[in-house]
């Protein structure tokens, strides 16, 4: 049996901007403590071991996905 179908109500979205791509909302301040004014105090400790070590596995995940590339950038054909 078919529905009979009822008018529905519109909604009107008021008015358009102009520029549709016009709808990014000046950022909000967050809360707390603002950044410290000088950077160059800031210490970079690197903790990495001079040789990372790399596991067969790995390798072959490279070797599987970038072989084509590797053969192409190591390669000693002109």
């Amino acid at each position: 049996m078919a529905h009979d179908q009822k008018s529905r109500p519109t909604r009107s979205l008021g008015s358009l901007p102009d520029d549709l791509y016009d709808y990014l909302q000046p950022a909000t301040r967050r809360k707390g403590r603002p950044a410290k004014s000088v950077r160059s105090d800031w210490t970079v400790t690197d903790d990495w071991p001079a040789d990372v070590p790399i596991t067969e596995a790995e390798i072959e995940v490279f070797e599987a996905w970038f072989g084509d590339l590797f053969d192409e950038l190591f390669s000693t054909r002109q």
